[in-house]
């Protein structure tokens, strides 16, 4: 299906759904994979034409998405309700405790469960895996953080643990960052309640010992040392507004999907993907919706530059994902036909991320 680009000022484009846009001269073409946040645990891998090719039916709901390993291999991360389910609030939406590596076929070759994991892990080079759990914080020490919305924190306090394990599960680093944190600077968000500082929801290891990791609740994404533990630097909420997905371009700039539920320059709410330069903490690309509140998800969500030089974008409240140019013009469109109820009853068609890969990086359709 061959089309022109998306009108970038008509009403939100969710009455319709599966592939709503192609240009297929301007679209990188490949497949994209994604699972619908909600559901049973099953993992779509669909073409530029919104047809899924291959889909995995996992034994557990995503905690919260699944993406492809250079071996072919779906790396998933898995739902599970325990006697834990409720331990703060918010907990039911996003935790998983569950992490695999399946083939093909979904058979499991590589399994390792924590009750404390959530929102994201990533399958290590040496056989392992390096994730997100959370742990209580100390009294005295949640009293000194600062923001959020007052007496939100009777039930006490919670921060983020990043931990890595080997291949047989072992516990080889780990990174609290309650002692890294900054009392004065990691401020929470004022529409934030104060049963979590940090929120992780990022996590990805990279070359020379280093992890790049983003909080939510204070709006900042830090790469870390993992010898020092340090953070070699950090975005702040002067730059960015409770983001999701940031990822290092080949470049060397940040790109990250701005949820913009706190911007501190606009009356009305509105979601961006910028480019920002870590050097200099400068944007030096953006894209946003012409009418900004058109394009909007406060929650989830995510952005990869692909190889062609255009970005795909995952609208997650949505479930709309998309890929736009540099120019700005949206080219390819799909919207998630898959409605289910989230763990408060509401049926909704929300994604996670999304991710994309080319012909050559699926060797299972050939």
């Amino acid at each position: 299906m061959s089309m022109r680009n998306v009108d970038q000022v008509t009403r939100r484009r969710i009455t319709k759904t599966g592939l709503t846009a192609n240009n297929d001269r301007r679209a990188c073409p490949g497949y994209v994979l994604y699972a619908p946040a909600n559901g049973p645990g099953d993992v779509y891998l669909i073409d530029e034409q919104g047809e899924a090719v291959h889909t995995w039916h996992m034994p557990y709901p995503p905690g919260l998405y699944g993406y492809l390993l250079p071996n072919g291999h779906l790396f998933y991360l898995g739902k599970i309700r325990d006697p834990q389910w409720d331990r703060f609030p918010a907990w039911k939406r996003f935790n998983g405790g569950v992490m695999m590596e399946v083939d093909w076929e979904g058979n499991v070759l590589w399994e390792h469960r924590n009750p404390d994991h959530h929102h994201d892990g990533r399958r290590t080079e040496a056989g392992g895996a390096i994730y997100l759990t959370v742990e209580p914080m100390e009294g005295s020490l949640a009293e000194k953080v600062r923001g959020g919305v007052p007496g939100s924190d009777k039930q006490g306090m919670w921060t983020d643990v990043i931990v890595e394990v080997d291949s047989k599960g072992n516990r080889v680093w780990e990174w609290h960052s309650a002692e890294h944190l900054d009392f004065e600077v990691d401020v929470l968000e004022p529409n934030m309640l104060r049963d979590e500082w940090g929120h992780g929801n990022t996590v990805v290891p990279l070359p020379n010992n280093q992890v790049l990791v983003s909080f939510r609740n204070v709006s900042t994404v830090m790469l870390i040392d993992k010898k020092t533990g340090q953070a070699l630097w950090k975005v702040g909420r002067e730059t960015l507004s409770q983001q999701h997905d940031p990822n290092i371009l080949r470049n060397g700039n940040l790109l990250v999907f701005d949820n913009g539920t706190a911007h501190r320059d606009a009356f009305l709410p509105y979601s961006r993907v910028v480019e920002i330069n870590v050097r200099s903490d400068q944007v030096v690309w953006e894209y946003k919706d012409r009418t900004p509140i058109h394009f909007f998800s406060p929650l989830i969500s995510g952005a990869r530059r692909l190889p062609n030089g255009n970005t795909l974008v995952t609208e997650g409240n949505f479930g709309r994902i998309f890929q736009v140019t540099k120019e700005g013009d949206v080219v390819w469109e799909y919207i998630n036909p898959h409605y289910y109820p989230d763990p408060d009853g509401t049926v909704l068609n929300s994604v996670f991320r999304a991710t994309h890969y080319t012909y050559e990086e699926i060797p299972g359709l050939w």
